[in-house]
Formats: structure tokens, C-alpha cells, sequence
């Protein structure tokens, strides 16, 4: 099982990129792990269809800065509580990762985080579809991921994909589990 602490200190170990706002809109979202059974696992979820932006795909918790905000990781939190019913308080955070920008128009940045399992969720079913849980060893399989060359508007750019059983993690998700997977395991 992860240590948190050792986690901590392999985020910490590299400096997180931080990019200009200039023109986008802030948002944050955290990857939140947690233990069962002496395995670890990540929490995701489905967006639902009836969202205006990447509706129907597997995110990580997270979303748009508010005014109340008192910060990215305040965001965060707040979007997770929101979405999942987790409360901040019963997030530990261990880290952040570098900043993205995704293709409609958010400054994204990403926390890493762990919470307690069993956790009573209180699913917002206006805004996902289905919670996914998967086990932290299966994502760490090299061979569940590959890359496609994606053109977006006059460019090409690499999406990664995680594919697992049923479900694909892909785009900025994708980007983000990647860059945790390789920060604190050195794949």
C-alpha cells in the first residue's frame, strides 16, 4: 500500500509547472486515492451526457473556480464535496502536479489527495453518471496504455488513453494520471 507520506515527498521531490491564466478560466480537480482490502485505488467518475463539456467521459473530480474560492486546492475540495459528497476535511493532500490547459479553455490544476474507504458517497446525479473505482496496480500496467496523434483546431496533438476492462481514461485525465503515475512510481 502507497504510503502518504512517501507520496507527499515524491510530489514535492519536482517543483509543479505553473502557466499563465492569460485568457482562461481557472479550474482545479483532485485524484483522489484511497485503501481497501490492503490495496490501493483511485477514485473516478462518468460525466453525466447533460454536461456542456466533456460530457459522458471519465474525470477525476474537480471544476471550475468560484469567487468563494480561496484558492485552486479550495476549488478542488469544494467540486469533490460537491460532486461526491466527500468532505474536505476528510481529504488529506498530498501534493499537486503541473498545471494543464484543456482544449476548452480551463486552466486546470490537479491535486493529489486520499480519503477514507468505506466513504458514504453523496452522489450529485446532475453531474455524474457513474462512479469508478479502479484498483491503482492496474493502472500502473504499461501495456493498458497508448497514444494517439489528435488534430484540434490546425494542430496535432498526443491523447493518451488508459484502457481498463470497460472503461477508457483518456485526454487531460489521462494526462494528469500519467504524470502522477510517473512523479511518484517513475514509470
Amino acid at each position: 500500500m502507497l504510503d502518504p507520506e512517501t507520496v507527499r515527498r515524491r510530489l514535492a521531490a519536482q517543483a509543479p509547472k505553473h502557466l499563465s491564466q492569460h485568457g482562461l478560466r481557472p479550474a482545479a480537480v483532485l485524484l483522489p486515492l484511497f485503501a481497501r482490502d490492503g490495496e490501493d485505488w483511485v477514485l473516478f467518475t462518468r460525466r453525466t451526457e447533460k454536461l456542456n463539456h466533456h460530457s459522458g467521459e471519465i474525470s477525476f473530480p474537480g471544476g471550475a473556480w468560484q469567487v468563494e474560492d480561496a484558492g485552486p486546492q479550495a476549488t478542488a475540495l469544494r467540486e469533490t464535496e460537491e460532486e461526491m459528497g466527500i468532505a474536505a476535511r476528510d481529504v488529506e493532500v498530498l501534493g499537486r502536479l503541473d498545471d494543464c490547459i484543456s482544449i476548452h479553455g480551463y486552466h486546470v490544476v490537479p491535486f493529489v489527495g486520499t480519503f477514507p474507504a468505506p466513504y458514504p458517497y453523496r452522489i450529485d446525479h446532475n453531474e455524474v453518471a457513474e462512479v469508478i473505482e479502479l484498483p491503482l496496480a492496474r493502472l500502473l500496467d504499461p501495456a493498458i496504455y497508448h497514444e494517439e496523434d489528435w488534430r484540434h483546431q490546425g494542430r496535432v496533438f498526443p491523447v493518451g488513453f488508459f484502457t481498463v476492462g470497460r472503461h477508457q481514461v483518456w485526454g487531460l485525465t489521462a494526462e494528469i494520471l500519467r504524470q502522477f503515475l510517473q512523479r511518484v512510481f517513475s514509470i
